[in-house]
């Protein structure tokens, strides 16, 4: 049996799975006060003592993270930076808690230049008398070689409270973007753990022994406990629920588009050949630009409980949300209660609903139903508009998905699946604004927790082995080991993969679940005076998203 759990911003979600068919869900109120009530809530309603000794794995989304990045509510951090040589310091968008320290590790990572402890000392007590507990340490070439990070965070530990260092952060090669992965990681990590203890809380009032995972990015899991260290993974792991939820129910094999209408926000994912596309570069969150590993997403400010005015005139819709729908005691009028007045839905309050619309319609100099009417389409227009200039930008771009680069590919979406609460009264009129036949899927409502319960773990490891130096590096663990001059290629992938299906058993994957595929294979000659001297190779592996073994979708099997 399994467990899925979706922690949202409005409702949190469970599903109970067993063997790959849902067989009993649940939706309660989020109460962010208490989480450990929403979550002991939302359980007992789907398992009992007997199916809780029968769990084989518990898996959650949750939105905290990203939640917290988006309203700002972020913990103070000071950076220590060591960029060496390039771009002067004035180049980079970064707060006035940043400061750039000597120091240099070049391409190839060898230390050119050593840090001064007694900069980084001096540094660290300023954090301290100021108050800042939370620290990020980023050198350019980290990845090449950590010495330096892992230097300055000896030298600093006693003075902060915790630190995260850039060269954990990704394998991928970008500065500033780096800084800002490091930045985000250590920004939300205090809020992230207490939010891990309260699911460890949880769990052990529940009595539950099954491995507990957490949602990411990328649409896989990984253990809780491991995903302590790095809660900048967990950003946008809810619309990677919705992704998951939607492949792992639809059995889709062509270009679709993927919709996710919330209270607050609608979350627009494309498919590829049924494939999800993948943030090639790193996810993009509030401007920020990251190394994290994502499936693509877009965010538009639209949902069931946007706030709905009139303004010079001019009919809005959205981007804030204040609360409920009026059919539901909330202070203003939604697309929600426009639906209700449309008949479009059977659900709360329709005098509520009405009266709320009152205002607007005598704005627009309309009857209720005719202004209604003009909600809903302004709604769903809103929606199509973005799904459009979506596509338009993918196709204008080099086509990435979790399994590899589509050479040439364009877009040419005709399935279009919906799932959230607002999914069967819109389903209809996005399908026609975007020539797409809709389909809402079995148990949409609970999407992304089903999403969720049937990711399997994934990792990504990227090797560097210099043959000049004899050095073989793996970026994201900070490893080195001396190699022989003839190291291969072959040598480098063989030890990756080893090393890779050991690191995801160790953070909760199966057997089953660790077929490691090679993304990318560089190598290049170092030459001097007309010798080639050695090989630069590089060499990226991954355990991709998908459905954990065993899962095989079938038509009609919801």
């Amino acid at each position: 049996m399994i467990l899925g759990i979706d922690v949202g911003g409005t409702h949190t979600d469970a599903v109970l799975i067993d063997p790959f068919k849902v067989i009993r869900k649940a939706k309660v109120l989020t109460n962010e006060k208490n989480l450990l009530s929403s979550l002991l809530d939302v359980t007992n309603q789907v398992v009992d003592d007997e199916a809780i000794g029968r769990l084989d794995r518990v898996v959650l989304s949750t939105t905290i993270s990203t939640n917290a990045i988006v309203q700002n509510k972020l913990d103070r951090v000071g950076l220590m930076i060591v960029s060496g040589p390039g771009l002067h310091t004035a180049s980079y968008d970064l707060h006035p808690d940043s400061h750039f320290l000597a120091g240099y590790v070049n391409h190839r990572g060898i230390e050119l230049a050593a840090f001064d402890p007694q900069e980084a000392a001096r540094i660290g007590s300023r954090f301290q008398t100021e108050g800042i507990r939370h620290v990020g340490i980023v050198g350019k070439f980290s990845t090449r070689n950590p010495v330096q990070e892992i230097g300055i965070q000896e030298v600093v530990r006693e003075q902060v409270h915790h630190t995260s260092l850039g060269h954990r952060m990704s394998g991928n090669l970008n500065f500033p973007r780096r800084i800002a992965t490091t930045y985000l990681n250590e920004a939300v990590w205090d809020l992230y753990r207490r939010f891990v203890e309260e699911v460890l809380h949880f769990v052990r009032e529940r009595g539950i022994q099954a491995p507990i995972y957490i949602l990411k990015a990328d649409g896989g899991t990984f253990d809780i406990l491991q995903s302590v260290e790095f809660p900048v993974q967990t950003i946008l792991s809810g619309p990677a629920a919705s992704i998951m939820g939607i492949l792992t129910m639809t059995g889709c094999k062509e270009d679709a588009i993927a919709l996710d209408i919330g209270g607050t926000t609608t979350d627009i994912a494309i498919f590829a050949d049924g494939v999800p596309l993948l943030e090639a570069f790193g996810v993009t969150i509030e401007g920020r630009k990251t190394l994290i590993r994502g499936l693509r997403t877009q965010s538009l400010g639209v949902g069931g409980d946007s706030r709905v005015r009139v303004q010079g005139g001019v009919l809005l819709v959205g981007p804030e949300r204040a609360g409920p729908a009026a059919a539901f005691g909330g202070p203003f009028p939604t697309p929600t209660d426009a639906m209700i007045v449309l008949g479009l839905t059977a659900i709360g309050d329709g005098r509520k609903a009405r009266a709320s619309l009152a205002p607007i319609a005598e704005a627009l100099g309309l009857p209720v139903e005719e202004a209604a009417a003009r909600i809903f389409q302004e709604t769903c227009g809103k929606i199509a508009s973005r799904v459009r200039s979506t596509i338009e930008e993918i196709n204008n771009q080099p086509v990435y998905t979790i399994h590899e680069m589509l050479e040439g590919k364009r877009l040419a979406p005709r399935r279009l699946f919906i799932v959230g609460g607002p999914a069967q009264p819109m389903a209809a009129e996005l399908g026609r604004l975007l020539e797409c036949t809709p389909h809402i899927p079995k148990h949409a409502e609970v999407a992304n927790a089903i999403g969720a319960a049937l990711a399997r773990t994934t990792m990504e490891m990227t090797l560097l082995a210099d043959t000049e130096r004899r050095i073989l590096s793996i970026a994201e663990e900070g490893f080195q080991r001396a190699i022989p001059q003839h190291f291969t290629v072959e040598d480098v992938i063989r030890i990756g993969r080893e090393r890779l299906r050991g690191k995801a058993l160790k953070i909760g994957a199966t057997d089953a679940d660790t077929a490691v595929e090679v993304v990318e294979v560089q190598q290049f000659n170092m030459v001097r005076e007309y010798y080639t001297t050695g090989r630069n190779i590089r060499v990226k592996l991954q355990i991709k998203p998908g459905a954990i073994a065993g899962f095989q979708w079938e038509e009609g099997a919801w």
